[in-house]
């Protein structure tokens, strides 16, 4: 039974290579933020670029995503590099 659920679980995420690109672009706006299946074993959390849903210190960093109709350009959740000498 907790196989089961775990497979329902993952069959629940949207996966990003069955959609276009705006499809996602426009699913990501419009739940602001959505975790989204991205390869057969891969998954991570997606968000606005402009928004509230990253916890501090994490930012919308730009990340790459696979599509059906290519790599899409989206936002997720990072602590941004610090390239400052101390």
């Amino acid at each position: 039974a907790a196989l089961l659920s775990i497979t329902s679980i993952a069959d629940a995420r949207p996966d990003t290579r069955r959609m276009g690109c705006e499809e996602l672009r426009d699913l990501i706006q419009s739940r602001r933020a959505v975790v989204l299946t991205t390869g057969p074993n891969t998954y991570d959390r997606y968000v606005r670029q402009f928004g509230n849903e990253c916890d501090w210190p994490e930012v919308p960093m730009s990340a790459y995503v696979p599509t059906r109709d290519g790599s899409c350009p989206v936002y997720r959740c990072q602590e941004p590099v610090n390239n400052f000498p101390n």
